[in-house]
């Protein structure tokens, strides 16, 4: 499995805001078929930016920063990309905070070669419009590969 989908794993486990050791990391990725141990874990912790604070309960755990550090300069554009979601109309794609119109901007300029009829842009939200909804499927097999997600 590639580093960007163990990255993606960890953000959500982070997410939940109930880990509060490298080790209870290791452990509910390895119970998601994940190879990582303490080592690579931290590395990936300082990779995205993670901090220890309080959760809700009081206790004190790892959690991704409210406001993170901008990209550094050899990120690439699918590591700025959280996740990518469709239904039968619309492709969505979540970002890093500030990071919704350049990923717009890079598929408009794809628009006359993709199922793409229009995007729309929030700061870290992006609605992708199909030329057809019957090709919403193909559009969204077309983004993931486009943004090598």
């Amino acid at each position: 499995m590639t580093e960007n989908r163990l990255i993606e794993a960890l953000r959500k486990l982070l997410m939940g805001g109930e880990a509060s050791t490298q080790e209870a990391l290791c452990f509910a990725l390895q119970k998601q078929g994940y190879e990582a141990n303490q080592s690579k874990v931290s590395r990936l912790l300082r990779k995205i930016g993670a901090i220890k604070a309080e959760n809700i309960e009081g206790d004190v755990v790892y959690t991704l920063p409210r406001e993170p550090a901008p990209p550094s300069m050899n990120m690439s554009l699918g590591d700025l990309i959280l996740d990518i979601k469709a239904n039968e109309a619309l492709v969505v794609i979540f970002t890093s905070p500030g990071s919704a119109s350049m990923i717009a901007r890079v598929l408009d300029y794809q628009q006359i070669n993709t199922q793409i009829l229009a995007t729309l842009a929030g700061d870290d939200t992006l609605f992708v419009a199909p030329k057809s909804i019957k090709e919403t499927q193909k559009l969204y097999l077309e983004i993931k590969n486009l943004l090598k997600k």
